[in-house]
Parts: C-alpha cells; structure tokens; sequence
C-alpha cells in the first residue's frame, strides 16, 4: 500500500491474497479463542514517522493558535477502579489479569474527534494524514460499489473483507467518489496513530493511556462488560453502534446505521461520554503488549516500546461472533501508520493538580 515507485507495504504483518484465491473462511479467523482479529488491517512497523508526526505537531501547534480542536471535554474525576477482567472473552488479546489502577484526574473528550474538528485541523495546518500519502487505505468491502470493488486485486488473508482502495482517506472514506460532506458529525476515520498524535497536540491535548481510556469507558461502574452494564440491550434499547444479523454478509441495521453514527449518537456513560464502545475503534497512547502485572499499578503508561499501538472500543462491524470487542475490557492493535474506515480516535489532556 503505497504511493508511486514505493514498494507495496499494504498487509504486514497480515498477508495479501489475491482475489479470487483459497482464503479462510469469513467469521472464523477472529472468533473468540482464535487467533486473528482481522478487525482492522496493518500496515508495517513505523519507520520514523511517529518522530516527524510529532516534530510537524510540535511545530503547527506553536503557529496555529489551537483555534480548532477544543471539543467538550469532561473532567474524569481521579480514582482506583480495576483494569481488565478474570472472565477474558479473548484469550489472546490480552484481555486478563483483571489488577487494580490508581489514576488522577484528567479530562475526556466527550466526544470522537469528527470530521468537522478534523477538517478544521487540516484547514489551519495544511497536514497531509498517511492515507494521503500512501495514497490507498482499507475499506469494508461492505461499504463499497461494485465498480470500486471491480478495480481492487487484492484482499487480506485473514479478513478478506478488508479492501485496499486506492484514494481512500479521511475525506473520501469510501474512495474516490465518496464524501463526508453529510458526516461532518460523525467520527473521522482513516487517520492513523501519528495523524492522532499530530491532532490531539495541536489542540493543545493527547491521546489517552489505555487505563485512562478503560476507565473513562466504565462511567464509574465496576466489573461491567459495557459502559452502561452488562446488558447489550437494557429494555431493548440500543446503546451503541454494532453490527446487528450475520457478519460480514448482513447488517440489519436495527441500530440504525450501517456505517458510522454521529458522535453525539445513543445515551452517553456515567462520565457523560458518547459512543465509547461501538462506532470507530479509538487509538491511545499505549504500546501493544498482551502479558500484564496482577499487582496495584499508579498512572501506567504502558511499555515503553513496541512494534503496535493499543486501540480499544470497537466499532460499527464488531459482532459477538467474530470481533466481541465492543467491552470495556477488550482491545486490539495496529501498527502507529495504519488507517482504515472504521479507526478514530478521542483526546485526552492532564487535569490541574498532582497525578
């Protein structure tokens, strides 16, 4: 996946097949306890490019003013709650031991960073996201026309839902063609970790730790699947945005949306957050690593290197049979320069006292 005269980079660590060719079977690589999330496809390992990304932040930031970006935020108060879960739905990622975190306050975003905030980022810094410059993202071929799809050789081995479309990005999420001219208020996808990164500091914020994250995801409840309890639907309403009917062939849409959903869609959690489950899978600060201390941690932060980011959330294509991510607890990865359209991200910024 890349721009003219660069050597194709589009599926590491996940394989290329072309289309056509002996694939598995879609909905098994990544049911629980099976390797393979096929969530969101990877590109390779970053080369240098988490530096410049925060080098150019660094720099808009200072000539920008943070005119843009200053989305509702709400203050997370500081407090001990527990991290991960005894009960792993998804041996593999990690998911377990369930230990005790101690965080100070901090603030949220209330909401996914949109198209419209993203727009107006780019409008006042000229910033080019990875998309752009490798010149093709990943699309749920779910998404796509049949004249898109005529033109893709191409598929992941182990999604093989995941389409590399060339002219895929945050504007055009569909490829050439599409728009998000009536989706300025849903989240902005096709923006990798270093296009996060690059965002929340110009803004004048971060991305936030997984614990942060985790945490605000819970709302203030303890040991609950979702931020709002343990039942999917409480009364039989909808409270995030899912895949409903049989993945990846059938979206009934009971939600009400078969893409994305507004930022501000569906009841917020116990913090007043929207949409932290379900919708766009959300970056955050973390470095990918699966074995964890049981013992009480204070503001962790993470590894300290890696090859992956920790994403978390889910998004509008996760179902309980394939990708039952759409838990607090859950979690996923990607390498820091990859995009696709169902990847977003929220900010996160320090609170006034000590940590």
């Amino acid at each position: 996946m890349a721009a003219p005269a660069r050597p194709c980079r589009c599926l590491f660590p996940l394989l290329l097949l072309a289309m056509g060719a002996a694939a598995e079977t879609p909905g098994t690589s990544g049911t629980p306890g099976t390797a393979g999330c096929g969530c969101s496809a990877s590109r390779a390992a970053g080369d240098g490019r988490e530096e410049a990304a925060r080098r150019y932040s660094a720099a808009a930031a200072a000539g920008s003013g943070r005119s843009g970006g200053q989305g509702p935020m709400v203050l997370i108060p500081a407090g001990v709650f527990t991290m991960g879960t005894q009960e792993p739905q998804i041996q593999q990622d990690g998911e377990g031991p369930a230990r005790r975190v101690h965080l100070g306050s901090f603030y949220m975003d209330q909401y996914e960073v949109s198209n419209l905030d993203f727009e107006t980022f780019v409008n006042s810094t000229g910033y080019i996201t990875e998309a752009e410059k490798f010149g093709d993202s990943f699309v749920f071929e779910g998404m796509l026309s049949e004249a898109v799809k005529a033109d893709i050789h191409q598929a992941v081995a182990a999604a093989p839902w995941w389409l590399p479309v060339k002219g895929a990005s945050w504007r055009h999420p569909e490829g050439p063609g599409s728009s998000i001219s009536s989706r300025m208020d849903h989240p902005v996808l096709h923006v990798s970790w270093n296009d996060a990164l690059a965002f929340c500091r110009w803004a004048g914020k971060r991305l936030p730790t997984e614990a942060e994250w985790e945490y605000g995801c819970r709302g203030g409840l303890e040991n609950r699947l979702f931020p709002w309890g343990n039942k999917l639907q409480p009364k039989g309403q909808h409270y995030a945005n899912i895949w409903q009917g049989e993945f990846p062939t059938n979206n009934t849409a009971e939600d009400g949306y078969k893409g994305t959903a507004p930022v501000s869609a569906f009841p917020p959690n116990g913090y007043g957050l929207y949409n932290m489950v379900g919708n766009a899978w959300e970056w955050t600060s973390d470095w990918w690593a699966v074995h964890h201390s049981p013992q009480d941690l204070h503001n962790p932060q993470g590894p300290s290197s890696g090859t992956d980011r920790v994403k978390k959330g889910g998004s509008y294509m996760c179902h309980k049979s394939y990708c039952y991510r759409y838990r607090c607890a859950a979690r996923s990865q990607n390498t820091p320069d990859s995009s696709a359209s169902n990847l977003g991200f929220r900010c996160a910024r320090a609170a006034p006292g000590p940590r």
